[in-house]
């Protein structure tokens, strides 16, 4: 049985959710949902939500400070003052727990982030690798609902070929995440056409050969025909 059967789901209180461009693409057409109606930019000064992988975006409002575009966070039902990931399912208190249990509402469309958790790629990149988890998600707020995993985590907790897949495939949709924000960083506009331009970048995401052999690399091409079209958004 997985460690995240009957949980609290603290991890999903504690931490924000950094998001690939590739995760709310799907997560829209699968959920038939805006993603307007679940995105939050997050303000990271210090780079503790990105981590140095997920991408900062600027926004014209705000040019200077950085912001990572996470999954909205709600206030919890069960708890006061507690906060909770936008699509997290709360189930009240029992007396044989006292925290209560929560699951994940969309778990087949959760983003790659909440998937590879926890895990991280070997260095050879063939591998994946348990990390540490802490006691505590949030040093600062000692609130039991953001305690982390009472029940350790095995490797037999993890599936062996679709942990590597995650792990490799959300090393591959920052990367491109990060060319997107480098386009869209070049000339920032409001928050409110951002998704808009999301959309422009992955619709055009799929080119004809000819137009890729026009230049050494591919993913500039397509960030350069999104970032002439992108004003079409606003």
């Amino acid at each position: 049985m997985s460690p995240c059967q009957g949980c609290h789901s603290g991890c999903c209180r504690a931490f924000a959710v950094p998001v690939t461009g590739a995760d709310l693409i799907q997560m829209e057409h699968q959920l038939r949902q805006p993603m307007e109606s679940f995105i939050h930019r997050w303000e990271d000064p210090n780079g503790m939500i990105a981590c140095e992988t997920a991408p900062h975006f600027y926004f014209e409002d705000q040019p200077g400070l950085p912001y990572t575009i996470c999954l909205k966070p709600e206030v919890s039902a069960t708890f006061r003052n507690v906060t909770r990931c936008h699509f997290l399912v709360e189930q009240p208190p029992t007396p044989d727990r006292p925290l209560g249990t929560a699951q994940c509402g969309i778990y087949g469309q959760r983003p790659l982030v909440c998937r590879i958790f926890p895990t991280k790629l070997s260095e050879t990149g063939m591998l994946a690798e348990l990390h540490g988890i802490p006691e505590h998600g949030r040093p600062s707020d000692p609130h039991p609902a953001y305690g982390l995993c009472s029940t350790p985590w095995n490797v037999a907790d993890v599936e062996p070929v679709a942990a590597v897949q995650d792990l490799v495939l959300i090393h591959f949709e920052m990367k491109f995440f990060r060319q997107v924000a480098a386009s869209w960083n070049r000339r920032p506009q409001s928050w409110s056409v951002w998704p808009d331009f999301l959309r422009l970048v992955y619709q055009n995401r799929v080119i004809p050969e000819t137009a890729a052999q026009e230049c050494e690399e591919p993913l500039p091409a397509i960030l350069k025909f999104s970032e002439a079209t992108r004003s079409r958004a606003a």
